[in-house]
């Protein structure tokens, strides 16, 4: 009898614990059923998860229980998005499936901050599977990233056109609420704390990181946020959003009290629509323009208070520890491959500074002492004088911490410090960055290393200072505090605020023309 006892316990808890390991492939119980996973570099990893249902424009549903194992051992789907010809299948990209994350942990058992990745490629596309987080869970943190939906998917407002699609402006970014409550939910089983969630991107990523910052529904989900080169101001209003919605609605030749039909466009020619319907009422943005606008978030007071960066955040989020940053380069196109001497750089900057050329030219040699030529042309004019303003604003009306750097490393390969270089870094996984990073030298992996550890050590305490790092301290507008990410790290305070001015007077006109037409 006893011994029947004890084996229906063995049994019974066998069904009932939430985590376990066969055949080398780690298994989890969430609240919609077990995922199997496996071991990558060291981690446990679960690639492809549902978080989320999807019915067209309409906010996420809650995703549907599963019986028995489901094998998450690949990316799941990527959203819809301009493939520009390339077909894809429906497990590499989906319109109904794409609501998927992806989680590392080393330790199923613990409770270790966890940090949520948004991937960049603006509102636009892009694919959490870009930056894999295996090393840098090997940090002491649970890691999990992102897919959700995008372009005209995530961000067609329909709400002029009909009450069911009130909320329909925004569903790309309701979706990383519903994936910030998967993580609230089920966090705990993989290892992490769900009372200690840092949300972190870069570019796009980035601006997503702030427009959460203005959500209510995404308030008390998350408690740290790292902005990455994610500055770019988004100026969509409400009236905007409408017009663009009805504009694509013309352009489909679909009536408003017929408005369901919309939902039998396939994907292609809705995109297409949305184009031309941009170009024919709102404009189309040129890349590389200071803002952006079209199909991105849009503020409605209910689901999004304010646009970020304007200059800062909504005062929802005024407690949570924020670090910001951007890379020396940028987006900015790059000229160190072109001999050039000080006076063919001073002509080229003409163009852009006039009579401002000399004042831009003295700044830049204060700020950065011993630059070339070709840095005058090639140091980012789109990012940075943004971040100082943000972080001036935010360094005085929030209780939480701001801390600031600058990634300064240059490539081997084309000598920039550009978008998206500190990403291998900071995810420690300057092994899968051959194109850009060939042969890393051990100062590379010195770098990674210090950064993914800075990074982590954020999402632990909400401060970013770690052995190896001199001593940072907390960003204001006085003291300019500024950690410079490179071979060396050190600190600068104030360097470039001058330079930033006059990039600032002249690269953001059409933001200026923009703000003064709508007032």
């Amino acid at each position: 009898m006893k011994k029947n006892v004890i084996i229906a316990l063995v049994v019974l808890f066998a069904v009932t614990s939430i985590s376990a390991q066969t055949n080398d492939r780690p298994t989890v119980k969430t609240r919609s059923g077990w995922v199997e996973g496996i071991l990558q570099e060291g981690t446990q990893a679960f690639l492809g998860i549902p978080y989320a249902r999807v019915e067209r424009f309409m906010p996420p549903l809650a995703i549907e229980k599963w019986k028995g194992v489901r094998k998450c051992d690949h990316w799941g789907p990527q959203a819809m998005q301009n493939t520009f010809g390339r077909k894809l299948s429906e497990d590499e990209m989906s319109e109904k499936n794409s609501c998927v994350l992806n989680v590392w942990t080393t330790d199923t058992k613990g409770s270790k901050p966890v940090m949520l990745w948004l991937h960049g490629g603006g509102f636009d596309s892009g694919t959490s599977a870009w930056n894999p987080g295996m090393q840098l869970a090997k940090k002491d943190v649970v890691v999990v990233s992102v897919n959700h939906r995008l372009n005209i998917l995530g961000f067609l407002d329909l709400s002029a056109c009909s009450e069911k699609y009130k909320l329909s402006a925004n569903v790309g970014m309701l979706d990383i609420v519903a994936a910030l409550r998967w993580v609230r939910q089920n966090i705990s089983r993989f290892g992490g704390n769900p009372d200690n969630v840092t949300i972190f991107g870069e570019s796009g990523g980035g601006g997503k990181v702030g427009t959460l910052l203005c959500m209510p529904q995404a308030k008390g989900l998350f408690h740290k946020a790292i902005i990455m080169s994610g500055t770019i101001l988004n100026v969509n209003t409400k009236d905007m959003s409408e017009s663009l919605g009805k504009a694509v609605l013309k352009e489909l030749n679909i009536d408003p009290q017929h408005i369901e039909r919309i939902n039998e466009v396939p994907y292609e020619q809705l995109y297409a629509a949305g184009q031309r319907a941009m170009a024919a009422s709102i404009g189309t943005r040129q890349p590389g323009t200071p803002m952006m606008w079209g199909f991105g978030p849009s503020p409605d007071g209910v689901t999004l208070l304010q646009q970020p960066f304007q200059p800062g955040f909504a005062s929802i989020s005024d407690n949570i520890p924020i670090m910001i940053g951007t890379t020396f380069n940028e987006l900015q196109r790059l000229t160190y491959d072109q001999s050039m001497t000080a006076d063919e750089a001073r002509q080229k900057l003409e163009a852009t500074f006039g009579e401002d050329t000399d004042e831009y030219i003295a700044a830049f040699d204060k700020a950065w002492p011993g630059n070339s030529p070709q840095d005058l042309l090639s140091i980012d004019w789109l990012f940075r004088p943004k971040t100082i303003i943000t972080a001036d604003a935010i360094g005085q009306s929030r209780k939480a911490k701001t801390y600031m750097y600058m990634f300064t490393w240059k490539s081997p390969v084309n000598q920039g410090s550009q978008h998206g270089h500190e990403l291998k870094f900071c995810f420690n996984t300057l092994h899968q960055s051959p194109n850009e990073l060939p042969q890393p030298t051990q100062d590379d992996l010195r770098l990674a290393d210090l950064m993914s550890s800075a990074w982590a050590q954020f999402a632990h305490t909400g401060n970013p200072n770690t052995e190896g790092l001199p001593a940072w301290n907390p960003y204001t507008a006085e003291n300019g505090e500024m950690m410079i990410l490179d071979y060396n790290c050190h600190v600068r305070n104030n360097p470039d605020r001058r330079l930033e001015e006059i990039i600032n007077a002249h690269c953001f006109r059409q933001l200026d023309e923009f703000r003064r037409q709508k007032k």
